[in-house]
């Protein structure tokens, strides 16, 4: 057994991500634009190009680490005909709108340099029409030397009309999958693997990991990849349960944590969900009402099915490129936004801000959850953006909100209590997912010695613990309170 298995990075436990959609984050006019784009303000479209690129992040470090942020997952950044890129032209080329190879780089040193680590989108399941072998076969049938590559069924390809007759991912000819049957394919998307691990990056997010089916590809992947840096962190893409790809210590560190953003939805969301948006979310059923008991047991069994290393080690997620913003399930609930990242931000695991959750950007389904970030402050809601970035500091600045156990003590309508501790420190968290005050005697059982006096971290209150408990306790309505 390799030391790398049924291990999983340190840094992962203390990071907290911010995932970017290159197209939409920021321009920079060091990248020469090949023509027009879409206006930036103006609504996304399936096709069309707003012009971000990564001298744009490189640029926005600053703004970055203001907010805390110690790690960015990058949605896919190489050589592609479409804006989201999951379409790869070229594995090795760096999309020349982002800037190309250099502008990468400039972005990753830079980033390292204030100890950000930077994690890409890996999409090795299928390619694109414009990716070379299956470009070949287009010009050259069953003559090309790369007809392996892929599983195709009939000549001359129906890559552009009619039904597709070569294997391609939800039947979208645009996306032929490749085969990794092939030990030459599996070789190939290996030595990516391993090529940009050399590079310096930092791990690896995983598109539909599920969809290859090939006995032992990942375990091998697992291998190339943790071979180069044992600390590499690699994320798949499951939105279900993941005892499968994580319990055997052997394939992925993590999953992104779509059970924990649908409990989320369903708790903080209650009987206001917008389920016309929510409907389908992620593959997963209509999220329905759920009161405090039932999202106390849900968080805790989410993290209790995985070994506990794999468990912290989970990409914990709201929202992301792939389903409506959590403000726009919310109803337009800053509220509700606001105590959900309070709640992700204090619970075990790495939380992910999606682009511009943290100023208010909402949006429906795709296109419209990928709009532009603007950078136009008038246009921020800077309360919203502060209390995050509060919110952030707190769990960057207290281990045991990291790495501490999570016990909840206390679920009742609304209101959760739970703690978070490790052999330094105690930490209390109450949320309040009501709209009204609520008053509190809360038993803490063996939290606190007699007498302590615990202070909120996000206001100046104090309470004192007095035979193992706190008495009349007032949370406020859509409130947080994170005593230590």
């Amino acid at each position: 057994m390799t030391d790398y298995n049924n291990r999983t990075p340190d840094w992962v436990k203390n990071a907290v991500f911010y995932q970017i959609f290159p197209d939409r984050f920021a321009w920079s006019s060091r990248v020469n634009k090949p023509g027009l784009f879409e206006k930036w303000d103006s609504l996304p479209t399936i096709y069309g190009f707003k012009g971000g690129d990564l001298m744009g992040v490189y640029e926005k470090l600053d703004y970055l680490e203001d907010l805390g942020i110690n790690a960015i997952y990058l949605n896919p950044i190489f050589q592609s005909a479409s804006n989201h890129r999951y379409h790869t032209h070229d594995y090795y080329l760096v999309d020349p709108l982002l800037g190309g190879n250099d502008a990468f780089k400039t972005l990753l040193n830079a980033a390292h340099d204030r100890g950000i680590r930077i994690v890409l989108d890996g999409v090795f399941n299928h390619a694109s029409r414009g990716f070379f072998p299956f470009n070949h076969i287009l010009e050259n049938g069953q003559d090309s030397p790369y007809i392996d590559w892929f599983k195709v069924h009939g000549f001359p390809l129906n890559a552009y009309q009619g039904k597709p007759n070569y294997d391609c991912w939800w039947n979208l000819p645009a996306l032929p999958k490749f085969n990794t049957e092939n030990p030459i394919v599996r070789r190939y998307i290996m030595d990516i693997a391993r090529y940009w691990i050399d590079q310096g990056i930092d791990g690896w997010r995983l598109d539909v990991p599920f969809e290859i089916k090939t006995a032992g590809f990942w375990e091998e992947f697992r291998d190339v990849v943790k071979t180069a840096n044992p600390d590499a962190y690699i994320v798949g893409e499951i939105p279900s349960e993941a005892q499968e790809w994580l319990n055997s210590g052997d394939k992925f560190d993590a999953v992104m944590n779509y059970q924990l953003s649908h409990a989320a939805v369903s708790f903080f969301g209650g009987d206001t969900v917008n389920h016309k948006l929510a409907e389908g979310m992620m593959g997963l059923d209509n999220p329905q009402p759920m009161d405090a008991q039932a999202f106390a047991r849900r968080t805790s069994k989410l993290l209790e099915i995985y070994p506990h290393e794999f468990a912290y080690a989970q990409l914990n997620l709201l929202d992301s490129h792939d389903m409506p913003r959590f403000l726009s399930l919310m109803n337009g609930s800053v509220a509700k936004l606001k105590l959900a990242y309070n709640f992700v931000l204090t619970y075990p695991g790495a939380p992910c801000i999606y682009y511009g959750d943290e100023i208010g950007l909402d949006g429906g389904r795709d296109p419209l959850c990928r709009k532009s970030f603007t950078w136009r402050q008038e246009d921020w809601n800077v309360e919203l953006r502060d209390a995050i970035k509060e919110a952030i500091t707190i769990r960057h600045a207290i281990p045991a909100l990291r790495t501490g156990s999570y016990e909840p003590i206390y679920a009742q309508d609304g209101v959760l209590a739970y703690l978070r501790r490790d052999e330094l420190d105690t930490v209390l968290v109450i949320l309040n997912n009501a709209n009204a005050a609520v008053k509190l005697n809360l038993a803490t059982h063996d939290a606190f010695e007699d007498g302590a006096e615990l202070q909120d971290q996000l206001s100046a209150k104090h309470v004192q613990v007095e035979q193992q408990q706190i008495t009349d306790l007032t949370v406020p309505p859509m409130g947080a309170m994170i005593f230590a």
